[in-house]
């Protein structure tokens, strides 16, 4: 007995013609005869009455009718079952990131791994215009964003606030401290991004300086990880700020990070998503970044 044959015997057993379950099975109707009669001889009993005006079922045709949609419905739960499995198995979660997001977007990942363990994850490194646009365009389903309140076309998340630390020489004498004042920093140049290259950040740090009672002194371009932290180290004087979270995994030979006196600069992280209902991919990111919050602010 194939699936078939059964298919082809509750469809003929619903409309009682052959030429319609034909069509509705999408088959010639030679064939749904066929394969009607093969399942009467192998059963040994004739499910049919047929007539040139009717078909009725046969006392053998209506006991197996309910065992035939039992069939058919389990075929059609197993391949549901399949199918979600295999979806499960092959979702990918395409999200955007950026610099500086450090020991959060590893214990993120790992808490997204627990909540969805098939779940692949891509991670999608790009400058945040381009990453917003691949969001707004669906190319990512969601990207990490700083310091935005609101953006257009899209729904702004707030995920945490990640305070801001301070790299100092290893050898100036604040670093002996175990935070330092942001007052304590006025004598010093700062090296950090242009405002028009991190809005959040500078916003901050001029807002921690200004709180304190002075204007940072601008010290040379902040260029790269490497390059600015050396100097730090073995130049002259200078401070720079990093995301805590960067910081922690951030590796500095003769630079101390060290965390400010409250109030401590923060800047706000978010999730940049389309104003859609989020898809489950989307829904265990979500739980895993604020169950990372949670465990972060008991």
């Amino acid at each position: 007995m194939e699936l078939r044959q059964v298919r082809y015997f509750v469809v003929v057993a619903e409309e009682l013609h052959f030429g319609r379950a034909a069509g509705r099975l999408h088959i010639g109707q030679p064939t749904v005869s066929q394969q009607s009669r093969r399942l009467e001889r192998e059963f040994g009993s004739r499910l049919f009455d047929r007539t040139t005006r009717t078909v009725t079922l046969t006392p053998a045709g209506r006991v197996l009718l309910p065992y035939a949609r039992a069939l058919l419905d389990a075929e059609r739960a197993a391949s549901e079952a399949m199918t979600g499995l295999r979806r499960e198995r092959d979702a990918t979660l395409r999200l955007g990131t950026s610099a500086g997001l450090g020991s959060r977007l590893e214990k993120t990942l790992s808490a997204l791994a627990e909540h969805a363990p098939t779940l692949l994850v891509e991670l999608v490194v790009l400058p945040l215009g381009a990453r917003l646009r691949h969001v707004r365009d669906g190319e990512l389903d969601a990207a990490f964003v700083r310091g935005a309140h609101s953006l257009p076309g899209l729904e702004v998340l707030p995920l945490w606030e990640e305070e801001l630390v301070a790299a100092l020489p290893a050898r100036h004498p604040l670093a002996a401290d175990p935070e330092v004042a942001a007052a304590d920093l006025a004598g010093l140049p700062l090296r950090i991004a242009t405002h028009e290259e991190n809005p959040p950040l500078v916003s901050a740090v001029t807002a921690a300086c200004r709180a304190a009672g002075f204007e940072p002194t601008p010290g040379p371009a902040f260029t790269n990880d490497q390059d600015t932290l050396a100097a730090i180290a073995a130049g002259r004087p200078a401070w720079t700020v990093y995301y805590a979270a960067q910081a922690a995994i951030q590796p500095a030979p003769g630079v101390a990070f060290r965390p400010f006196a409250a109030p401590a600069p923060t800047v706000l992280t978010s999730l940049a998503v389309r104003p859609h209902p989020p898809s489950p991919e989307l829904a265990a990111l979500l739980e895993s970044c604020h169950g990372l919050d949670a465990d972060n602010h008991p």
